[in-house]
């Protein structure tokens, strides 16, 4: 199951590593799964439970950005987050757990996509993420 990034915080830390893989319309940034200080939160003293709840980077954890001014029409942007989280779905596998963000990067030019949820932009917006995505090595 990947999660979803929802702080604020949380984006800042992630989008401040370097990018991990580019295309001309987006870029992934990685924060790697770090142990932290969480499997000693314990209300209990020396009992350990089977699993740390306050382990938020535990997993995959995926944010989105999709800004309005690179994508104007919200069935655009709505049609490329779809396509963004079923992409890290299908590369799960090779990726390394921790903190995703993929961040559209460069507008979609409504001249060559009239319509706002096009099954070529649909295409384009596929084969850019798989590119991408596929570049990645653990």
């Amino acid at each position: 199951m990947i999660g979803r990034l929802t702080s604020a915080a949380d984006f800042q830390r992630v989008l401040q590593t370097r990018q991990l893989s580019r295309s001309p319309l987006f870029a992934a940034h990685h924060l790697r799964q770090r142990p932290g200080p969480a499997a000693q939160l314990s209300t209990a003293p020396g009992s350990e439970p089977a699993a740390p709840v306050d382990d938020l980077v535990s997993g995959w954890w995926l944010g989105l950005v999709v800004p309005k001014r690179h994508a104007r029409r919200a069935v655009t942007r709505s049609l490329i987050k779809r396509q963004m989280r079923e992409a890290l779905r299908r590369h799960q596998q090779h990726l390394p757990p921790g903190q995703w963000v993929l961040r559209l990067r460069a507008p979609i030019d409504t001249r060559q996509f009239p319509s706002a949820a096009s099954d070529a932009l649909r295409v384009l917006v596929r084969a850019e993420l798989e590119k991408l995505l596929g570049r990645i090595t653990p």
